[in-house]
């Protein structure tokens, strides 16, 4: 079966070697130009030419990094796996471009990785050698791991800036079908209680004009209205019920309708005891009203008490939807100036609102131990928005069968202190060190792209003089961010490129 994209299909093994370059011929690749002879006899004998056909894996992201490739002739392209979706961060044809194993030079306690895939665009023929015996050799050769480093280093800017483009523009996408979401329920909701309030109002039209054809005393009817307003004010202060509670009340409610011989007792008995209605404010109405009208009271008073619990309804959802809003408009900071002053507790707070739909989802116990007297400090709100987006995302992924999201702010002597904890299983103590490095992860192929911490750190340390620290042991995993109370030197320094 095939997937009906040629780049996706890789061939099962590798067709080997048709041979191998002279000297000579390998001093024509601007990487070994500068060799001596007796290291372009070295490489000579040790590399074989290999040939890949149009549409195979060269290589894959992800798999272990056993050789290192010098493209010799057709074109390839590169890609990485961003959230699941191949991303192609370089395509060229250029005689002598190099991909693969290019961290071999560097000694590692486990085997490199391949930080991408790459496959042939058209039918390729590539020089190829052993990443290990290759890399522990190269050490010592001066010219060309000067053009390694600088080639790495080069490569691995232009994929994070290709792939934190990406990123970005992935993890808006998740941010608005969040918002989408939170916000679609409270609009549902004061749709449908908007359509029941209009049927409301007019069934309690036509029962006042009932009570009030002249069949009622007029100072009865106004006795009537003061025992409705009387009752929307106890509704108010209703405390809440247990189930069990709610169960006998409305037991209690329906029988006295029943032997009062008030249609439908079954459908006014939730309302009623919604509002903290009871059978003695039945009673009082039942002396108010001739008895052939009682229903009609009944049903006029219900239908007030019902209005109200409607237009509290659509009170709450409009108010949610005007919170969303506020908290999208805060996360964005789309009418702020780039630099000012901040309360980082307003950012903090908004991303919490707009990773909401993702953290009910992983239920999640979120704990706010958050300091009211925090000082303002000088900050980018936009992209501090985004370290506290990476780190919330990235706590969230560590417990997915549940636990406690933390996060706690206060002063710590000159800096403010910003901790996101979580309850996850930890970061090994030997990956510790290297999580703050680009493209580090240790998710799975695809899962994730290595950037949001290296991006958190710049922005923190580069953009804000501050410092991220990683925390962790099983159980308890804390990200620190200090930030400082006084902008600090080289503040104004352009912005990342990844940012």
């Amino acid at each position: 079966m095939t997937t009906g994209d040629p780049f996706l299909e890789a061939a099962e093994g590798l067709q080997p070697g048709t041979g191998r370059l002279t000297p000579d011929e390998l001093a024509t690749l601007f990487l070994f130009e500068s060799l001596d002879a007796a290291q372009l006899d070295w490489l000579s004998v040790r590399g074989t030419t290999e040939s890949r056909p149009t549409g195979q894996a060269v290589y894959r992201e992800g798999e272990e990094a056993t050789c290192f490739f010098v493209l010799l002739s057709g074109t390839l392209t590169m890609r990485r796996q961003v959230e699941g979706t191949d991303v192609e961060i370089s395509r060229t044809g250029q005689r002598g471009v190099y991909c693969g194993a290019t961290q071999a030079f560097m000694p590692t306690e486990e085997r490199p990785r391949y930080l991408n895939s790459a496959f042939a665009v058209t039918d390729c023929t590539f020089w190829v050698i052993d990443a290990d015996e290759y890399g522990a050799e190269i050490r010592t050769w001066f010219p060309m791991a000067m053009h390694m480093l600088e080639g790495l280093t080069i490569g691995m800017r232009s994929s994070q800036l290709i792939v934190g483009q990406r990123e970005r523009l992935l993890s808006l996408g998740r941010l608005s079908a969040g918002l989408t979401h939170e916000l679609n329920n409270p609009a549902a909701a004061a749709v449908r209680a908007t359509a029941a309030l209009r049927e409301r109002v007019s069934r309690m039209r036509r029962k006042l004009a009932h009570l009030a054809s002249g069949k009622v005393d007029p100072e009865a009817l106004i006795a009537l209205t003061e025992l409705q307003e009387s009752a929307v004010e106890q509704m108010v202060k209703a405390e809440k019920l247990s189930p069990m509670a709610v169960n006998d009340a409305e037991d209690a409610l329906s029988d006295w309708l029943d032997d009062h011989h008030v249609a439908g007792g079954w459908d006014l008995a939730p309302t009623l005891v919604a509002a903290g209605v009871s059978t003695d404010l039945l009673d009082e109405i039942a002396e108010t009203v001739p008895a052939e009208l009682l229903p009609d009271g009944i049903h006029w008073v219900a239908y007030a008490l019902d209005t109200e619990q409607l237009m509290a309804e659509i009170e709450d959802s409009t108010t949610r939807i005007s919170t969303l809003v506020g908290a999208a408009k805060q996360y964005s900071q789309m009418d702020r100036a780039n630099a000012q002053d901040i309360d980082v507790t307003d950012g903090l707070i908004s991303t919490l609102v707009m990773l909401g739909h993702k953290i009910k989802e992983a239920g999640l116990t979120v704990v706010k131990e958050l300091d009211p007297d925090l000082p303002l400090i000088p900050a980018h709100p936009a992209e501090l928005n985004q370290v506290w987006t990476n780190l919330i995302d990235n706590a969230v992924q560590a417990m997915p069968d549940g636990g406690t999201l933390t996060v706690r702010t206060g002063q710590e002597q000159d800096c403010v202190l910003v901790e996101i904890g979580d309850t996850g299983a930890g970061v090994p103590e030997h990956l510790q060190a290297r999580i703050f490095e680009p493209f580090f992860t240790t998710k799975a192929v695809g899962e994730g792209t290595g950037l949001g911490l290296d991006i958190s750190y710049r922005v923190v340390a580069q953009r804000h003089g501050g410092d991220l620290r990683l925390v962790s042991v099983p159980g308890n995993t804390r990200f620190q961010v200090r930030l400082p109370l006084v902008e600090p030197d080289g503040s104004t320094a352009p912005e990342i490129s990844s940012r």
